[in-house]
């Protein structure tokens, strides 16, 4: 498997710009945890979103994050438990020719990639793993 280590998708004639649109269900933790995504592990703190993708798919954002990028629809207030839609913004994204890994970030856990899954670079040091399924039903070119 190929371990991957702060890859710069910037500077990768193989990546492209992407946009994500997608509406998902957001739970705030109560307490620390840790939820196993498709990927691997994430792990979270008390008030970190615990997001569910249209297809069930699950997954972490710490709370900085999360209320960087994402607003909430439906009539609730940014915070509460409910549907959140992502602010579009331009993020890096690579297709993979084998399986991979790579941390989240500098000391953060390590997800796992499969052939013809996505390495995506969200900012410098900050990466995550998209399924290509998943990748073909919810971003665009930008």
């Amino acid at each position: 498997m190929l371990k991957l280590s702060q890859p710069d998708l910037a500077s990768d004639p193989a990546a492209r710009r992407v946009v994500k649109s997608e509406v998902v269900n957001v739970e705030f933790a109560a307490v620390a945890g840790e939820l196993m995504s498709l990927e691997g592990p994430n792990r979270y703190a008390p008030g970190d979103a615990i997001v569910t993708g249209a297809s069930g798919e699950r997954w972490v954002v710490s709370r900085d994050r999360f209320d960087a990028k994402y607003l909430p629809e439906g009539g609730i207030a940014h915070g509460e438990p409910g549907m959140y839609r992502n602010r579009p913004s331009v993020v890096l994204a690579k297709q993979m020719t084998e399986a991979f890994s790579i941390a989240r970030s500098a000391s953060g856990d390590v997800l796992t990639g499969d052939t013809g899954d996505w390495v995506m670079q969200y900012a410098p040091g900050d990466y995550g793993v998209v399924k290509a399924a998943r990748f073909a039903k919810v971003y665009r070119d930008a």
